[in-house]
């Protein structure tokens, strides 16, 4: 027979008392609040105790004798005003939104919804269909962090299923888990690529919206969280949490970081006509916008039915204690913001000195992370690229496009190419920040992979089941003469060879390169740009005995070893005619410096560009020749101390014998280093 007294409003969520446990939420308008106990199964209702209302709008109890493991939820009473915002509805069970861990899975049912109609209270109970929050607390992360500063980070975008699901090398059990994801081979073959950090896509508990599961898809990367410190159960070996701490670990051992990518701006719970599964039983206006600041229509920011209400100190109080359980027990280094526009917009517009961004900048745990934002959302003044303070980096799609465009072969591209691979001075040098705050890249989990951005001009979205409506149609992309696959030698000899100049060019940037998942072994979707929702085999790597012989991965590795060889990619600062260090000289193909006119040429599709380190005397010769035809090429006078000698190429060519008679190939990249060995 359990016992329950008042208990205390903090810290929110469950935390252990004595015997017990005490209980704590935030629900400032509601009536009653009364926590439910379930047995083990999470089936039978066997309790249901009244908690007491403090101050401030938290509700607590104490009870005991409980211990980790129990499951709960929460009924919350108050007034049913939809036209309000007010969605308070007893019949509901509601997450906790601190819970740490569930028992149970999601499914769907008309019960989930506060209303049927829109305007009609629904008094199904929806506990069946509910999983059901679980007491349990983890000790605190006791590995030790890489801090690999970010001048020395290669970021590897992966999907947790995705990644070993088709993997024969990992254990059977654990492919596309965690425990898998971790796994020595993928370790192995992250570390034979030069990767630093590991990108996970959503690994936040999410849930599929009803729309694709009545399609008979699912949400594959997982941009519709359910809970906020609970890691998605799919991905969980054994249903013990503490997976993803001993993944944490394990990478950690291998110097590799690991960084989350979250979903802070909206929720499962979508819009007015969505379920109520947590933060709408709660208090429905302070955990989301509406118009108004209280009303039936939401602030839709996000395409996604709803939006956070950052504004409002309760909800940015989540975020942060979510962000810091991730750092402190989960272990993790860092964070990829999903449309962040939207977590530095109040209600005049996006603003660099928002509540957020201060908070997190001053937090003394978060402040030490690595913080990346996806600069842009669909909301008013969402494109944000280059406005976000000093630490953060953030998503460059400037870099992504022009780099495509150029490689594609559009005109008048030299001058904003330049301009990317120097680090965007022109979107980040305005508010102090350098080129380590560009994270550039060429393909993205959204999108085409590599090897599909030289195989298709259209996008191939019919699985989606939205007559190819679905994804972006602007996409750079170049099929290499043939749509799709193709087993023409000349057409796999070309996609190859445009992949290479593509990494080529991404990895020996100014800024901090991302590749995303498979890009090392030509991983093809059959040109779904927009694969979210295809967890099946066109988004899973597949692997075969030969991946880590493919040519892509070897041309990846030789890339970080060039670049780390060379001091002036770790320069994290711009670099002026006046720099008394380092250097940067662009040449026409005679090996003279470019004039103002040659910028202009819009017949000019080639670019060579000498990165140079007076004070180390070392310099790298970058040669892009984007055009269809063959370039004559002399090489310019080596700003150094050295001579020029050929490092590598996206050709063929292992060496080359004469640099007096350089023919650059058509579509194709070269690189030259020099270096005066008694000064390094």
């Amino acid at each position: 027979m359990v016992k329950a007294v008042r208990g205390v409003p903090r810290p929110l969520g469950t935390s252990p008392w004595q015997d017990g446990v005490n209980f704590a939420v935030f629900a400032p308008k509601a009536t009653r609040v009364t926590l439910c106990l379930f047995d083990g199964s999470g089936h039978s209702e066997i309790a249901q105790i009244p908690c007491v209302k403090h101050e401030g709008g938290i509700w607590s109890i104490r009870v005991t004798p409980l211990a980790q493991g129990a499951l709960y939820g929460y009924r919350v009473d108050g007034p049913f005003e939809p036209e309000q915002g007010l969605l308070f509805n007893y019949n509901k069970l509601l997450l906790d939104p601190y819970a740490t861990d569930f028992h149970g899975e999601f499914t769907w049912s008309e019960r989930h919804f506060c209303h049927l109609p829109v305007g009609v209270i629904n008094t199904m109970d929806n506990a069946i269909d509910m999983p059901k929050s679980k007491v349990k607390w983890l000790a605190k992360y006791d590995g030790v962090k890489p801090n690999n500063p970010w001048a020395k980070t290669l970021i590897y975008e992966v999907h947790v299923k995705g990644s070993t699901f088709r993997n024969l090398d990992v254990k059977k059990e654990h492919r596309g888990k965690f425990l898998g994801l971790c796994s020595d081979a993928f370790i192995d073959h992250l570390k034979h690529l030069g990767v630093t950090a590991v990108e996970l896509l959503p690994s936040h508990a999410f849930i599929s919206e009803q729309f694709l599961t009545t399609k008979g898809l699912q949400n594959y990367w997982g941009y519709n969280t359910l809970s906020f410190f609970v890691p998605h159960k799919h991905y969980l070996s054994n249903d013990d949490v503490s997976e993803f701490q001993l993944m944490v670990k394990k990478f950690h051992s291998a110097n590799i970081e690991v960084i989350l990518d979250v979903v802070y701006n909206h929720t499962a719970e979508a819009g007015i006509d969505g379920p109520t599964l947590c933060f709408k039983g709660f208090d429905n206006t302070a955990y989301y916008r509406t118009v108004n600041g209280g009303s039936a229509r939401y602030i839709n920011d996000t395409g996604c039915g709803n939006t956070l209400n950052i504004d409002h100190p309760i909800t940015l109080r989540l975020i942060l204690d979510s962000l810091r359980y991730w750092v402190e027990t989960m272990g993790v280094d860092g964070f990829r913001f999903d449309l962040a526009s939207i977590l530095a917009r109040n209600t005049h517009g996006f603003n660099a000195q928002h509540a957020f961004l201060q908070a997190v900048g001053q937090d003394p745990v978060l402040q030490k992370c690595k913080l990346i934002a996806e600069p842009w959302d669909i909301g008013p003044g969402g494109y944000q690229l280059g406005a976000y303070p000093a630490p953060w980096r953030e998503w460059n799609d400037k870099y992504r496009d022009c780099v495509r465009r150029f490689w594609r072969g559009d005109e008048d591209t030299l001058a904003e190419l330049a301009k990317r691979i120097h680090g965007s001075n022109d979107v980040f040098e305005h508010n102090l920040r350098g080129p380590l705050n560009s994270i550039n890249f060429i393909t993205s989990h959204d999108g085409y992979t590599l090897a599909d951005w030289v195989s298709y001009e259209h996008k191939h979205n019919e699985a989606n089941g939205e007559q190819n409506r679905d994804g972006h149609s602007d996409n750079y992309s170049f099929n290499c003469g043939v749509e799709g696959f193709s087993a023409d030698p000349r057409v796999v000899a070309l996609r190859l060879k445009m992949q290479k100049n593509a990494l080529l060019t991404l990895l020996l940037s100014k800024g901090v390169p991302m590749i995303s998942a498979g890009s090392e072994f030509g991983h093809s979707q059959s040109g779904n740009n927009n694969a979210y929702c295809q967890d099946n085999v066109t988004s899973w790597l597949a692997w075969t005995n030969s991946h880590r012989g493919h040519s892509l991965s070897f041309f990846i590795r030789d890339l970080l070893q060039l670049r780390r060889q060379f001091s002036l990619f770790s320069n994290p600062f711009f670099v002026h005619p006046n720099d008394n260090r380092f250097g940067v000289l662009w040449y026409t193909e005679r090996g003279e410096q470019m004039v103002q006119d040659n910028w202009h040429e819009s017949h000019r599709k080639w670019l060579f560009c000498a990165l140079i380190d007076k004070k180390l005397q070392q310099a790298v010769l970058i040669g892009l020749n984007g055009s269809d035809k063959p370039v004559q090429m002399i090489l310019p006078d080596c700003p150094v101390n050295a001579s020029w000698r050929f490092a590598l190429s996206s050709c063929n060519s292992s060496s080359v014998n004469d640099l007096s008679n350089l023919v650059l190939s058509e579509k194709s990249s070269w690189v030259f280093i020099a270096k005066n060995e008694e000064r390094t």
